[in-house]
């Protein structure tokens, strides 16, 4: 469906002058829709803030771990803290375009229409399509974007010249094709499917200035437009290669074992020493990252077990039993933003609980990677094969 009074604003999202373009688009073109690139959990918690009444309620560090969304909450605690002290530099709070948007509509009765895809679908897909590769160069550009100095961003309005915007996406797509598919591509097409989705004609939609390009393409190519069943489809098929060499690391442990029994070899002591290092290991990376005394002693118990299934993580069940003794809360999140020391990240509940997880799991990889091969399974094998 062609629209004939559609008006586009692409934003800085950490911009005065943004939220003023914005404004003054609305109350100019007097839209029946103001569509907003917010999904229904961002839009919530911009309400809340707006409202100045934030719960502080309790985050099921649980469940994120055991549906495993570890990688999906820090890659976006890591770009919220990213946005939230550029924003603090700039002394404007992040999204404040997304409520100067929802306030103008609200002030001239207009609809809103919320037309971004679920964040977690998005990171979820960006996560599965991105090899090791990508991910690491994404965490070490995100630690370099750390230190960007406020003289660095002041002029942040000009990332929305076109001949800026087209560069900084060349980049971004450079670092990483797989995350910048699903980021920004996928999230064009979305984005333009909600945008035809909308009955009204009079629409005024506020999108990150980066999008702007990539929806009018499709606005103006709807044949090529992907579905939103597409789009929100989360492959959880992976990599058979990386899952055959997953599989075949256990089977190798318990091949070994067995046919060093059947052919008299006494394996007691080398089944001690495997249930003694993978579980030491586990323990000494669980204490080493500040856990609990409970957390370790889990660590230990299910480390062994855990290296014969490398499909589950040692880490899981000390995050799990760390999430027991320390209760986390909504402004633990909040609070990544204001985080500036070393002492101050210690302090914070869901990064200490984390921390616990690549711990435990740190340590159970350099048992068996390094130590167990050494000194267990080669002599076991030289007694197999080397008489």
């Amino acid at each position: 469906m062609e629209k004939e009074k559609l008006k586009i604003i692409g934003t800085a999202h950490v911009s005065q002058e943004s939220v003023e373009e914005v404004k003054d688009a609305i109350y100019e073109n007097l839209p029946e829709v103001v569509a907003i690139e917010l999904d229904y959990g961002r839009y919530m918690k911009l309400k809340e803030e707006q409202s100045g009444i934030v719960k502080d309620e309790e985050i099921s560090v649980t469940k994120i771990i055991k549906e495993e969304k570890v990688g999906v909450f820090i890659t976006t605690s890591i770009l919220s803290y990213i946005q939230n002290k550029i924003g603090q530099d700039l002394d404007i709070k992040p999204g404040s375009e997304m409520i100067a948007a929802i306030e103008a509509a609200e002030d001239i009765d207009s609809k809103i229409a919320l037309i971004d895809r679920d964040i977690n679908i998005t990171f979820q897909r960006a996560l599965n399509k991105m090899s090791i590769w990508e991910k690491l160069k994404f965490v070490f550009s995100s630690i370099f974007s750390l230190f960007i100095g406020k003289d660095e961003i002041e002029n942040i309005e000009e990332l929305k010249n076109e001949a800026n915007l087209d560069e900084i996406m060349k980049e971004f797509e450079k670092i990483s094709p797989s995350a910048y598919e699903v980021l920004v591509k996928e999230r064009d097409a979305y984005l333009a499917n909600s945008i035809l989705e909308i009955e009204e004609d009079s629409v005024v939609a506020v999108v990150g200035a980066g999008h702007k390009p990539g929806i009018n393409r499709y606005l103006n190519n709807p044949n090529e437009l992907p579905s939103k069943e597409f789009l929100t489809n989360i492959d959880k098929k992976g990599f058979p290669w990386l899952k055959i060499i997953l599989l075949l690391i256990p089977i190798s442990f318990v091949v070994i074992f067995f046919l060093a029994f059947i052919n008299g070899i006494n394996i007691t002591n080398n089944l001690l020493e495997f249930v003694l290092i993978g579980g030491g290991c586990g323990f000494i990376g669980s204490i080493l990252s500040g856990s609990k005394l409970q957390s370790a002693i889990v660590a230990f118990v299910v480390a062994p077990l855990t290296i014969i299934h490398p499909l589950l993580a040692a880490g899981w069940f000390s995050g799990l039993t760390e999430a027991k003794f320390r209760t986390v809360k909504r402004s633990d999140i909040n609070n990544i933003a204001n985080i500036s020391s070393i002492k101050d990240l210690w302090k914070n509940n869901i990064f200490r609980i984390l921390l616990v997880v690549i711990g435990t799991n740190l340590g159970v990889s350099v048992a068996t990677l390094v130590i167990l091969p050494s000194r267990v399974f080669f002599p076991l094998l030289t007694k197999l094969f080397g008489g």
